[in-house]
This record gives C-alpha cells, sequence and structure tokens, in this order.
C-alpha cells in the first residue's frame, strides 16, 4: 500500500487497539463489551430485516430458547370455589434448546482498495462498513438456507453458506414439519392444488398456523424471488433500487397475499413462501465470545480482519410459522409443471 495509506491504516489498528483496551490489534483479542454491542447494532442497521427480528445477547452458549412474543391468550375464568386460578406463561409453550456455535466472519481488503479510500475523510468508516454490511448479508444467508453446522464449511458447494449454521427454515421442517406444505402446485392449470398464491397462504394460514395467531395483525408473507413476476405478484414497488441497495433492502410488495403484505427478503428460497411475523425469528449471540484480530499481509497484498463469535438462528414460537415449500408452477415448456 502507499506511504499515506499505511499512516491511516497504522492509525486505524491504534483505534481499534485503544477502543477495546488492548496494546496490539494484530494479536487475538476479545472485543470490549461496548464495542461488541456497537458492532453489532451496525450489523442489524446494515439490512432491513435484521432491524425487524430479535438479534439479542444471551450469556449462556446453550440454554432454553427465550420464548420472545406471546404464543397464546391469556383470558379466561376459574371457579375459585373449586379451583385455583391458573395463570399462563405467555412465552412460547415447547421447550427448545439453542446452542451457539463459533462463526467465523473473516474478510480481506486489497491494498488497492485501501489506496483508493484513502483519499476519503471516512477511510476508517469504510474499512468497518465493508465488514458489517458483509455480516448482514451472510445472517440472511445462514438464517434462511442454512442446513448444518459442519466443522469445515465449504463455500464453492454450499453458496449459501448451507454447511454454516442451522437456519430458520431448517428449524421449521426438522422441528415442525406439520406447518410445512411442501411441493405445493400452485396455478391456473390441470393438476393445481391452489389456482393462486392467495388461495395457498388463506389456507396455510388456517391450517398451519395456531388458532390464536390466525388473525394476528403482525403476520408477513415472505416470497422467495422467483415468484416476483408481474404474471403471479404484480411488481415490486422498488423495481428500480441500485442493485447494491437491493442486497440487503427488505422490499415492500406491491400487493397482499391472502389479506397479509407480501415483503420480500434477500437470500431467501426462490419457490417459497414463509408465513409469520418477523419478531418471531431470533438470532442469538452469546456475550463475550466475539474475538478479533487484524492483520497485515504483503504475500497477499491485502490486508486481513478475523472475526469470530459465536450465534444460534431460533424460531421462538414454531405455532406461528407456516411454510409453504418446493412451490411448483404452470410450465408451458414442459407442458406440466416446474
Amino acid at each position: 500500500m502507499r506511504n499515506d495509506t499505511r499512516l491511516l491504516f497504522n492509525a486505524y489498528l491504534a483505534r481499534q487497539a485503544e477502543l477495546n483496551g488492548v496494546t496490539n490489534a494484530t494479536a487475538k483479542f476479545s472485543v470490549a463489551p461496548t464495542v461488541e454491542q456497537k458492532l453489532e447494532d451496525r450489523i442489524r442497521e446494515s439490512a432491513d430485516f435484521l432491524k425487524l427480528i430479535n438479534v439479542v445477547p444471551v450469556d449462556q452458549q446453550s440454554g432454553e430458547k427465550l420464548g420472545l412474543g406471546i404464543s397464546q391468550p391469556a383470558a379466561g375464568r376459574t371457579d375459585t370455589s373449586q379451583n385455583d386460578r391458573q395463570p399462563r406463561n405467555l412465552v412460547a409453550l415447547d421447550s427448545r434448546d439453542y446452542t451457539a456455535i463459533q462463526t467465523n466472519f473473516d474478510t480481506a481488503i486489497k491494498y488497492s482498495q485501501l489506496d483508493a479510500w484513502a483519499k476519503f475523510p471516512d477511510f476508517q468508516v469504510r474499512v468497518r462498513n465493508q465488514t458489517t454490511q458483509q455480516i448482514a448479508r451472510d445472517r440472511l444467508m445462514i438464517g434462511w438456507n442454512g442446513q448444518t453446522a459442519a466443522a469445515n464449511t465449504d463455500l464453492l458447494a454450499n453458496p449459501l453458506l448451507q454447511d454454516v449454521n442451522i437456519g430458520w427454515l431448517k428449524h421449521i421442517r426438522t422441528d415442525a414439519p406439520a406447518r410445512v406444505m411442501d411441493g405445493v402446485k400452485i396455478g391456473n392449470a390441470a393438476g393445481a392444488d391452489y389456482k393462486t398464491f392467495d388461495a395457498a397462504v388463506f389456507d396455510a394460514v388456517n391450517e398451519l398456523l395456531d388458532q390464536w395467531h390466525a388473525e394476528a395483525s403482525d403476520l408477513v408473507v415472505i416470497v422467495g424471488r422467483q415468484l416476483l413476476n408481474d404474471k403471479y405478484l404484480g411488481l415490486l414497488n422498488s423495481a428500480d433500487a441500485p442493485t447494491e441497495k437491493v442486497a440487503l433492502q427488505t422490499l415492500m410488495l406491491s400487493r397482499t397475499i391472502g389479506g397479509k403484505q407480501a415483503i420480500s427478503v434477500p437470500y431467501f428460497p426462490p419457490r417459497s413462501i414463509l408465513i409469520t411475523s418477523p419478531d418471531n425469528l431470533s438470532i442469538y449471540w452469546q456475550n463475550g465470545t466475539r474475538r478479533r484480530m487484524i492483520q497485515d499481509n504483503p504475500k497477499r497484498d491485502r490486508i486481513e480482519d478475523f472475526q469470530s463469535v459465536n450465534e444460534a438462528y431460533v424460531v421462538e414460537d414454531l405455532g406461528k410459522a407456516a411454510l409453504i415449500d418446493g412451490i411448483e408452477l404452470p410450465s408451458t415448456e414442459q407442458d406440466g409443471w416446474a
């Protein structure tokens, strides 16, 4: 890197060391609690959908899920001459555990990129934002596509981070298969299960959700990208948004589906529909587990930022989630469904 860039980079290292109370940011260190929380806040602010869900710290690596949100009604009556009144626990009744596992977010920035940023007064912010924005993208990919937590991940085989952690949809498929419709045919063709998306969503809401959630005002319909065209759902309100903005933006569709607001979230499976409330989905990150090291690697003409934190993806109340998976649409080319 250029000499002027080197001065800026050294100042960045000194600032990171100062913030975290260490003498050297190029040796592995534990991120200070206040810095850890600020970093989590910045990651959450980087993606629209992360602002809508729960991204919460937990103290234990493993434990019972927090049960955020309301899972059942509270109203009732008891003949106290015969029985005691029984208060209800309003959090989710199923006692499912979470395990926060280490996730590495290791990134690199080429010297040439740092040299290009050196002329800007917000050099340190640009270096920081590259990492936080990618962590936000990665969390969306894992939440929607995560299938396993492999000891050694393979990005080439799993380009949507399917092997990094178990995501929300996998939890629904595994822990609540009765709340999943799979291989549903939707369209105006022979053999259709439903003629319209409205009918499919209406049926899923009434048949798959717990009854007290079916009329909840905070339910949304999250729709896959292959369903987003004018033949099926109408045009996006934000179709002209810049590519970089769309990469982290939750798009509000121009119509409701089954009476619920429809939205499109980055990296959601292309042929699926999820009905839930955003705050029924959580990412737990374990306090005090974020580790970091920044190093200069002249052998690769880049700086490298090694970060890790323990995290888990949790569906708080499975009774408030319905998944329509593997949707098939009429195909003129195949003269059937695809």
